[in-house]
This record gives structure tokens, C-alpha cells and sequence, in this order.
């Protein structure tokens, strides 16, 4: 099983990593996508996504953002935001989202990026406000929470999770996991059970997986760059 952290971040931004997420991997499909979502602390005087912008830009560097750590997938989608709506924030890691759900729901840090599922109970309940969801589309367990994208055009990040095994696996093999793969995405009752979670079965050829993790490094690349970001 990969991720978007084992395969498109983690090989940018670790100073060394004892795999190459392209040649030491056969792509089988791909499998869920989660979308993330933006969320603040009801007491900010932000109700939408467009009054977050301005906010940030009529106060550029007051306010801070958490997210479950340094390098996760959820702190780089902020520094996507930041870059694309030209905005600034300081980066607030925690060990983990609850921490960090638990320090913004405080009010100590008034906005996060969090895996939607996480949040949704809180957002629920309102004592979240969640301004928008980093998917394409809108979730459909959400759907009255507007994208990214309806107001930062182009915007598009998730968390998504795929089917891998080793480079050296013979291609009928791959070609067997993928129909195996697929056909239990196929299922209506695995669709209604990730539904729960807010993920979208997604579904894939080897193909189509191998360029979506071309893709995926290719977008986070200059991210990473940009935001001089490094672990060991």
C-alpha cells in the first residue's frame, strides 16, 4: 500500500530515502481519494474562504495555521494555499491532527488543515467552520462546503492511497492485482463503507497509476522548494 506521503513527498523532502518511489515500485491502481479540509475556529472573523484571504492579506504573518507536521501531506496543502492565494501564515506542526484539532478548537491556533474525516464530527457540531474542502469536486458529505478551488483557482489537493508491489513482479501478475483491485472498488458496498470516511473510490490501470505518481512529484516538487522544506 502507498500513499502520497511514501511516494510523491516523502522522497522530497527526506535527505535520503532507501527506495526510488518509481523504479523500486510496479503500480497496480489506484485506490481511495480523501479530501482535506480547511477549518477555523468559529471565533475568527472569517465565514468564507474569501474573507480568510483578505483577512490574511490585510494582516500579513499575524495569523498561523496547524497542521498534523512538519512534511505531511496536510502541512504542504497550506503551503500550496499560501503560494497560490498569495497569502502568509506560520506553519504550527503538531505530533498529529487531534493535538492540533484540540489547540484550534482552544482557539491557540485559529486555522488547520485536516483529513476531512477527522473534522467532520467537529464541524458537525460547529465548533469547527469549515470554509472549504481541497478537492475538485465538492464531498459529497459536504455538500454545501465550497472547494478551494471556487475561490483560488486551481487548486486541488487529497490524500490518496494505492495498490504497489514490488518492480520485479511479472506483469501477468500486475495485470491479475488490478483486476482483483478493481473489481472489489466495483463493489457498492466498499463505495458506501468509504462514503463513511468521505473518500471517493477511485479505480485504475497500472498506467494511469504510474502517472498520477509522475504527476503528483512533478506538482510537489517546487512546493517543497519554495517552502525550504527538509527533514532528516
Amino acid at each position: 500500500m502507498g500513499t502520497v506521503a511514501t511516494h510523491a513527498l516523502n522522497p522530497l523532502i527526506l535527505k535520503s530515502t532507501p527506495y526510488d518511489p518509481e523504479k523500486d515500485f510496479a503500480p497496480i491502481s489506484l485506490l481511495v481519494l480523501v479530501p482535506n479540509v480547511l477549518v477555523v475556529n468559529p471565533a475568527l472573523p472569517a465565514r468564507t474562504l474569501a474573507e480568510l484571504v483578505a483577512l490574511l492579506k490585510a494582516n500579513p504573518g499575524t495569523y498561523s495555521y496547524a497542521s498534523s507536521g512538519n512534511g505531511t501531506p496536510l502541512h504542504l496543502s497550506g503551503e500550496l494555499f499560501k503560494a497560490m492565494a498569495g497569502v502568509e501564515m506560520e506553519h504550527i506542526p503538531y505530533k498529529g491532527s487531534g493535538p492540533a484539532l484540540n489547540d484550534v478548537l482552544g482557539n491557540q491556533v485559529p486555522i488547520m488543515f485536516d483529513n476531512l474525516p477527522s473534522s467532520s464530527g467537529h464541524i458537525k457540531s460547529g465548533t469547527l467552520r469549515a470554509l472549504a474542502v481541497t478537492t475538485k469536486q465538492r464531498a459529497p458529505s459536504f455538500p454545501d462546503v465550497p472547494t478551494v478551488a471556487e475561490t483560488v483557482p486551481g487548486y486541488e489537493t487529497y490524500t490518496w492511497n494505492a495498490l504497489f508491489a514490488p518492480a520485479s513482479t511479472p506483469a501477468d501478475v500486475v495485470a491479475r492485482l488490478n483486476l482483483a483491485a478493481n473489481k472489489a472498488l466495483a463493489d457498492p458496498g466498499v463505495s458506501k463503507k468509504m462514503a463513511e470516511f468521505s473518500a471517493v473510490v477511485v479505480g485504475s490501470t497500472p498506467e494511469q497509476l504510474g502517472a498520477h505518481v509522475k504527476a503528483e512529484i512533478a506538482k510537489w516538487t517546487p512546493v517543497v522548494r519554495d517552502a525550504k522544506i527538509e527533514l532528516e
